[in-house]
């Protein structure tokens, strides 16, 4: 039984609103991410009978009672964020979305430190070798900065998301070098080893984080803020993203002229290509 304050009993629902409860009951998750009408389709009701349950139930409407259930059901992980952000704007629009998104890009803005952002770019153009770490959804922002990076030409890596194959790719990594890592609202067991090993391999570390604050073991050399969203909902990469680029923004305006070689060779070898020579 799902136990929502309402009024009425549940041997006082008539047996289509007896059948939404169960539904709800057996199937909590999937309840989440419907509208009223794709629920009523479903259950071959109609959208009044749905809204005469939610008042039963002591809601005031059909969004308020997905709130009641989302309380009392809490889903973890990537499912109950989802459907956190979801919850806010029953009928969704994407340009709302990315007003949000304008707000978290915003939030990042303001947190930016220009003097670490500055140090950052300084010590990506002076590393011998650059590692990058990204685990989970972290990993494509680990992908996207190594490609920008290599058209640099800068010499850098991919390190394995996690096991011992981190260890490997690490065992090159020295005074001179540094090592990149996406760790946004958690510090996974895989950064905390690569921020442990800095003390005896010698090289530098800088991590994209969305917490503006951490303790300082586990803060690397040097920490830039991107701002992802609330903790419950849906974390955006938007800012993440952003700040990336931005790096390699920064980063051709310092190296100049010679920084512009490598990006001009590759642009002479995909003609080549393509004219099949």
């Amino acid at each position: 039984m799902l136990y929502l304050n309402f009024p009425e009993s549940p041997e006082r629902l008539t047996p289509a609103e007896q059948n939404i409860l169960d539904f709800i009951e057996e199937y909590r998750e999937e309840f989440l991410f419907m509208t009223i009408g794709q629920m009523a389709e479903r259950l071959g009701v109609s959208e009044a009978t749905i809204s005469r349950f939610a008042r039963h139930m002591g809601c005031q409407d059909f969004k308020s009672l997905k709130a009641a259930v989302m309380e009392q059901s809490r889903p973890q992980g990537a499912v109950g964020k989802l459907a956190q952000t979801l919850l806010k704007d029953e009928a969704f629009q994407a340009a709302g979305y990315f007003q949000t998104q304008m707000r978290f890009l915003e939030k990042t803005a303001e947190n930016l430190d220009p003097e670490v952002f500055d140090q950052a770019a300084v010590a990506i153009l002076s590393a011998g070798r650059i590692f990058i770490h990204g685990k989970s959804a972290s990993a494509s922002m680990a992908q996207l900065l190594f490609f920008r990076l290599r058209r640099l030409g800068l010499a850098v890596s991919l390190l394995p998301s996690g096991g011992s194959e981190i260890a490997e790719g690490l065992a090159l990594a020295g005074p001179k070098d540094l090592v990149i890592l996406f760790c946004f609202s958690k510090i996974s067991s895989e950064a905390r080893f690569l921020l442990d090993c800095r003390k005896t391999a010698g090289y530098k570390t800088l991590a994209f984080t969305s917490r503006l604050r951490t303790q300082p073991k586990e803060q690397a050399d040097l920490n830039l803020y991107v701002c992802r969203g609330p903790e419950q909902e849906y974390h955006s990469m938007t800012a993440a993203a952003a700040m990336i680029d931005a790096l390699v923004v920064a980063l051709s305006k310092k190296a100049g002229p010679e920084g512009m070689k490598n990006l001009s060779a590759v642009q002479d070898l995909k003609k080549r290509y393509g004219n099949g020579t």
